[in-house]
């Protein structure tokens, strides 16, 4: 075989075919490959601003809060301190108590969300799947504690803990009725009848989950001799699954940075929001006591600053550990709602 036959039998390039099929398409590769391109540009710009507009406030609070005092005063530093220094964490962690706040603020975000999770779950469970009278009237009370704001309730939810009474009969055997306030158990009590922080939200987010399962699985379960408890326990939770995670998780990191709540009932309990909210002046009186002067206002911003990275710092390790739970939770329950 001559040299010339050789050459006319070789395979045409990768680049050649693809070109020879763009000129015989009138462009179209060329135009599809450049759109995408643009696509792709656009989604990357528009994902690094989105992470940027949640992350830059965080990152200004870190910056601020490894900032020694010279570079605090220092006009010319900006964001990245000349002198890295942990003494405001160590500070911070002194005056808020931090271990045993830590300690304290998951135990009662754990115990809250459990309580409420469990009222939510049977709440909405009735909503999906029993007839009683007025259920369109109830269901619209839900709707309604998700749409007023906790702020417009605070004075009647004072007064009815602050003189707690169940038909008079405290009054009547005590003499007074209890007050509740300040106190963990009116908290609890708050929370197991279905009015804890968002507690509408859950039960219309499980109510349209249980919509969707299929009445077959109830049917199925009561022809082979399941009442009507048991089929909820051993079937219904068991598909809810992915729901019942996203749930959790959500009660538990609203709790944990609730303020309105825990200013009425938790105060005396020493959590991070309780904390967080007094943090400015205790560091004012720790400063006066230590120093004997006062301190400045940008000083006392540098200590919220601290503080606040401090107590988000838990929340950020929890959903690294559970990422992957959240996600497909979430995920499932887009889907099926």
């Amino acid at each position: 075989m001559t040299k010339v036959e050789k050459v006319n039998t070789r395979k045409p390039s990768r680049i050649g075919e693809y070109v020879k099929r763009n000129r015989e398409s009138r462009g179209y590769f060329v135009k599809r490959a450049l759109t995408n391109t643009i696509n792709t540009i656009f989604k990357v710009v528009l994902l690094f601003g989105l992470c940027f507009l949640i992350l830059q406030p965080l990152l200004n609070q870190f910056s601020l809060s490894i900032m020694s005092r010279a570079d605090l005063y220092d006009a010319s530093v900006i964001s990245i301190p000349r002198n890295f220094s942990l003494g405001n964490y160590r500070m911070a962690a002194s005056i808020m108590s931090y271990w045993g706040a830590l300690f304290r603020s998951a135990g009662i975000a754990f115990l809250v969300a459990i309580l409420q999770i469990t009222a939510c779950t049977l709440t909405a469970y009735g909503f999906a799947r029993f007839q009683f009278p007025l259920k369109g009237f109830w269901f619209m009370c839900v709707i309604l504690t998700i749409i007023v704001p906790p702020q417009t309730i605070m004075a009647p939810l004072f007064l009815n803990f602050r003189f707690f009474d169940v038909f008079g009969l405290f009054t009547l055997f005590r003499g007074s009725p209890l007050n509740l306030l300040d106190t963990l158990t009116g908290y609890l009590i708050l929370v197991a009848t279905g009015m804890g922080l968002r507690s509408g939200l859950y039960v219309f987010m499980l109510r349209q989950y249980f919509r969707t399962v299929p009445k077959e699985l109830e049917e199925a379960a009561y022809v082979d001799g399941c009442g009507k408890l048991r089929t909820f326990v051993q079937i219904m939770l068991l598909d809810a699954k992915p729901i019942l995670a996203s749930c959790f998780l959500f009660a538990f990191v609203w709790q944990w940075t609730d303020g309105f709540y825990s200013t009425l009932f938790l105060r005396s309990q020493g959590v991070f929001s309780v904390q967080l909210s007094g943090l400015a002046e205790a560091y004012r009186e720790f400063h006066m006591a230590i120093y004997g002067e006062g301190v400045s206002n940008a000083a006392i911003q540098v200590m919220i600053a601290t503080g606040l990275l401090m107590a988000v710092a838990p929340l950020i390790v929890l959903y690294l550990f559970t990422q992957r739970l959240f996600v497909e939770s979430i995920g499932q329950s887009g889907i099926k709602m």
